[in-house]
């Protein structure tokens, strides 16, 4: 839900699966907060699927799953505390499409390149794909976690050591 202050604030919306990937992507889009955003909305998006290929029981949650999932991938980028520009979102959907709706009010997406999906070998993931597609903002696909996007450096490039220093 769309508060007030939320038309004031520039906005990383992540999208998060609990994959390695994502959690490497929410790590990012926290250091790109100096730049591009006030707040990081780290978002996951759950479903009814249309067929099950296994038995799932009656009493089977969704939502809470996909919420145990955001939480604990905020736990694994966050291992110190998740920081206050922080906030949890859980929304009921396709992931590509509430990703694409969160795209209408944010400075930019952050998403892995790969998440839980079926085909290992493929570079790129169908969501990470078709949001960098059909978003309303820029789209950030993160390949690897920070450290691979800093090099050592101890920055990412372009950003100095001193958060919103650019180089």
């Amino acid at each position: 839900m769309e508060t007030p202050s939320d038309a004031h604030q520039r906005a990383i919306v992540v999208g998060v699966d609990g994959s390695p990937s994502s959690v490497a992507a929410l790590q990012l889009a926290m250091s790109l907060v100096p730049l591009a955003g006030d707040v990081v909305h780290a978002v996951a998006a759950w479903h009814h699927p249309v067929a099950l290929s296994v038995y799932t029981p009656l009493d089977w949650n969704y939502e809470e799953v996909a919420g145990k999932a955001l939480d604990q991938a905020l736990i694994d980028a966050f291992p110190e505390g998740i920081p206050a520009v922080v906030d949890r979102r859980i929304r009921q959907g396709n992931a590509a499409k509430v990703l694409i709706d969160e795209s209408e009010r944010a400075s930019m997406v952050v998403v892995g390149s790969r998440g839980h999906g079926g085909f290992a070998g493929l570079l790129l993931g169908s969501v990470s794909s078709t949001v960098a597609e059909r978003a309303h903002c820029p789209v950030l696909v993160s390949h690897g976690g920070l450290e691979t996007a800093t090099a050592g450096s101890g920055t990412l490039p372009g950003v100095g050591a001193s958060a919103g220093q650019v180089n």
